[in-house]
């Protein structure tokens, strides 16, 4: 067995042509005689392009992820829908853009369920292939059947097990927004009846403490701007909640908690095929890593949830080695949006940045219209089919993802579901180098972009330069329209809009189109 530990990063080589052909899932075969393999969406949190060692970080070592990226397809023009998580997440998991709907904006603790039962989901594209399927780590999709309603004292009325998911443990939101607790097949996990749980993101309860009127209870964290609420865990989180008692979770505990989870998962269910969608805390704030992680890289607390991010993926690798399953396991590694430096804790982490560009080559990060908010690594692991790795510039659309899964499995989609998904299953394996014609792209503000392989126009707004709640993060809006020739300006500063005006009325009438076409954009072509 091959240790996923220590592994250095090798020049990838080129991958010959693969043909692949989707039948039924033969459950009765052992994993590795199937044609179809386990499937497993790994998506990071806030980690950014350049944060990777594999896409060029300096400071930190990363060497689970690359070795995923040696044996398998590291792609260096993939982008998130969104830039920020919920809607990015929505996208991924139903195929629809985020900005169709209203109500896909970054969700509070307490939202209902943004994705319905009535919608087909990738989890129901599995489990109706005869896949075991689970979600773990990060939701930020919202539970329960109304906002605010939820009784987090009882199995909740709405929840994972409606949309297509056998088995669930997750955080209901984010690490910094409340309930701090994690969710088990529609319950709180290790629920402790002498602490009832209330929660609320309009007012405090009383006699509780919050950050902003009680900072000497903020022992482990300190907020940098807002996140200055309910205490848990001696760290300031938004919104209020009461009780949790034993139910509650330790911060530095986050990243064991869920990757145990997913391993007794995998355990569970190694002779049959099996889905996952492993969503990690990390490198979302509050970053609070486990102490095994502490003083190892040189910038602080954002630097060792990286390294934390790459020791849970080599927990997952190693246990699939040592199943004998790793073979016929699909990897897919990403992220959900671009990276953030300072998003709300005092953790020091532009202060030793030390030369590291979280975004690598791309000007903006997380919230922002420009490159830096939604492009975002991509590694395909898959060994029985991918069998030496290499470096792939497609442009590629986390909202594919659905549809490209779905021809894996030979799925057939029910009519109206996944509208905006199509199938790049043959880029995701590495044997079409055919780019996707345009991709879109939503900011944190909902201003949309239209991105072809070259080229990238951002719609006008006269919405602000700079993010006004905390960051300091360019939103990249502008009031009017903006033009870029990426592949000569990889970090937009000369806007073409008015030398081109024919590359921008072609651009606009892309988006005019897939905002019209609101079942299936598939014939929006250039």
């Amino acid at each position: 067995m091959k240790s996923y530990i220590g592994y250095s990063l090798m020049v990838p080589t080129l991958l010959g042509t693969m043909q692949i052909h989707a039948k039924e899932p033969k459950i009765n075969k052992p994993v590795n005689q199937r044609e179809q393999p386990n499937v497993i969406i790994i998506l990071a949190d806030d980690l950014g392009y350049g944060d990777l060692q594999c896409y060029g970080a300096k400071n930190v070592e990363t060497p689970n992820v690359n070795r995923l990226a040696v044996e398998g397809i590291r792609f260096t023009n993939a982008h998130a829908v969104a830039a920020t998580s919920t809607p990015s997440r929505y996208s991924i998991l139903t195929g629809e853009y985020a900005w169709r709907r209203p109500d896909t904006d970054v969700a509070p603790g307490d939202v209902g369920m943004i994705v319905r039962p009535e919608q087909y989901t990738i989890a129901d594209v599995f489990k109706n292939a005869g896949y075991k399927t689970s979600a773990i780590g990060k939701w930020h999709l919202g539970l329960g059947d109304e906002t605010g309603k939820q009784d987090w004292n009882a199995p909740l009325a709405a929840h994972l097990g409606d949309i297509g998911f056998d088995y669930h443990y997750i955080m209901a939101a984010t690490a910094d927004r409340v309930p701090c607790v994690f969710i088990e097949d529609g319950k709180v996990a290790n629920y402790d009846p002498s602490a009832p749980i209330e929660v609320s993101y309009k007012k405090n309860f009383p006699g509780e403490p919050t950050g902003k009127n009680n900072p000497e209870l903020l022992y482990n964290l300190k907020s940098s701007h807002g996140h200055n609420q309910s205490i848990v865990n001696g760290i300031g989180r938004i919104g209020y909640m009461k009780g949790g008692g034993k139910a509650l979770w330790k911060d530095e505990n986050i990243a064991d908690s869920i990757t145990a989870h997913a391993i007794e998962f995998i355990k569970q269910h190694q002779n049959e095929p099996f889905f996952m969608y492993y969503a990690t805390n990390d490198v979302h704030v509050p970053r609070f890593p486990h102490p095994r992680f502490r003083g190892k890289t040189n910038m602080g607390l954002r630097g060792e949830a990286i390294l934390q991010f790459d020791w849970a993926v080599g927990q997952l690798m190693d246990t699939l080695e040592k199943l004998g399953i790793a073979d016929n396991t699909l990897i897919i590694l990403s992220s959900d949006n671009g990276a953030i430096v300072d998003d709300g804790y005092a953790d020091q982490a532009e202060e030793l940045l030390n030369g590291h560009k979280p975004s690598g080559p791309w000007r903006g990060n997380k919230y922002s219209a420009f490159e830096g908010g939604t492009t975002v690594p991509l590694i395909v692991h898959w060994p029985k089919r991918i069998k030496e790795g290499k470096e792939s510039d497609v442009l590629l659309s986390q909202i594919d993802w659905i549809a490209s899964l779905g021809a894996l499995v030979n799925a057939k989609l029910p009519k109206g579901s996944a509208p905006d998904s199509q199938n790049r299953l043959e880029n995701l394996l590495g044997t079409d180098h055919t780019d996707r014609p345009w991709i879109t792209e939503q900011a944190a503000s909902r201003v949309l972009s239209v991105r072809t392989k070259d080229w990238k126009y951002i719609e006008p707004s006269d919405g602000p330069s700079m993010i006004t709640w905390g960051p300091k993060v360019e939103t990249g809006n502008l009031s009017s329209p903006q033009l870029y020739n990426l592949k000569d300006d990889p970090e937009e500063r000369e806007n073409l809009a008015e030398k081109y005006p024919a590359k921008v009325y072609e651009l606009q009438n892309i988006l005019r189109k897939v905002r019209k076409n609101t079942r299936n954009t598939k014939s929006v072509l250039l």
